[in-house]
């Protein structure tokens, strides 16, 4: 099946993404200085920040901070990830988020153990106790999601029949607590997507759920995130998260070279090449993507703000032969 969106909607995710991960510590005012620069490109939803343990990740102990001081642009939403009632709170009381509930599972037992400290019951538990929270703040539930659905350094393999299971729990919940889910997030955490799983993945789920929009979350751990991103948009997939200049990875992936969300310029690039809309401004993006590599330090893997984006190019190559 190929079934090329028109349009794909991105979710900024490299200032939760990236600073969660950096061994150095980023000044909060830098962090602001990213968002702020992030909101100017034309992306209309930029996750800020994760309500965590900061003993666990410290690069995230200034997320009320950081939450405070960027300044919020018509047209943006601005979210948040949270694992628990106690971030969830948080998120609240900050009163500048666009707070949406998640339904959220993994895959992987070992890697919930280590990225949570749950068994695949508990965490079941844990989605009843948020939705009655979401329910009890009148906060909407339209996403799901399953972590770890393609793989996992601590588990191995996760299989398709496993991921369907997740999301039949997943809906199971939602309807107990009268939740209707609209998207259904699959996260490659750890890199071990390859552009076949990832059309087998999604392939099985459009079979089964033709009803739910698929999100695709993918790593470029291994240098597929760009070719599995164009696997999902052959499936049909019109939502992806991104990282601007590749930022980020997961913290409790096990392996030095865990790398960040997809890269959003390259990302923008490829779609803008393929004709797809995305309402962002890849110039622009391209600026902040260097902005990124200098608020860290150190060189990021994006590839479109070394190599420039092909208009410019285009347009040099048009004046010389006039």
């Amino acid at each position: 099946m190929t079934d090329l969106p028109k349009r794909v909607q991105i979710n900024e995710e490299g200032p939760r993404e990236g600073f969660q991960i950096e061994k150095t510590a980023i000044p909060t005012q830098r962090k602001i200085q990213l968002i702020d620069a992030l909101s100017q490109t034309g992306l209309k939803q930029i996750q800020v920040v994760s309500y965590v343990n900061p003993q666990r990740v410290p690069g995230m102990a200034d997320a009320d901070e950081v939450v405070a001081g960027f300044t919020r642009q018509p047209g943006v939403r601005y979210t948040a990830l949270w694992l628990n009632k106690t971030g969830f709170l948080r998120a609240v009381a900050a009163g500048k988020l666009d707070v949406s509930g998640t339904l959220s599972l993994t895959a992987s037992e070992r890697f919930l153990a280590r990225n949570q400290g749950r068994t695949l019951a508990e965490n079941i538990a844990a989605q009843h106790e948020m939705a009655t929270l979401y329910k009890m703040n009148k906060v909407p539930v339209r996403r799901a999601s399953v972590m770890s659905a393609f793989g996992c350094n601590y588990q191995g393999d996760v299989g398709v029949a496993d991921v369907l299971d997740q999301v039949r729990q997943l809906l199971e919940i939602a309807q107990q607590h009268e939740f209707r889910i609209e998207v259904l997030s699959l996260a490659d955490t750890m890199g071990w997507a390859t552009p076949l799983a990832v059309k087998r993945l999604v392939g099985a789920v459009r079979e089964r759920h033709p009803e739910l929009a698929v999100a695709l979350h993918l790593h470029d751990t291994r240098g597929m995130g760009i070719a599995n991103a164009y696997a999902g948009l052959e499936m049909g997939v019109s939502i992806f998260d991104a990282a601007v200049a590749g930022l980020g990875g997961c913290p409790f992936a096990a392996n030095k070279g865990a790398a960040g969300n997809v890269c959003t310029e390259d990302l923008v690039f490829m779609l803008h090449e393929m004709g797809i809309e995305t309402g962002v401004d890849l110039d622009r993006l391209i600026e902040v993507a260097f902005l990124a590599e200098d608020i860290v330090g150190r060189p990021l893997p994006g590839s479109v703000k070394a190599g420039g984006a092909l208009d410019v190019l285009r347009k040099r190559v048009k004046e010389a032969r006039q």
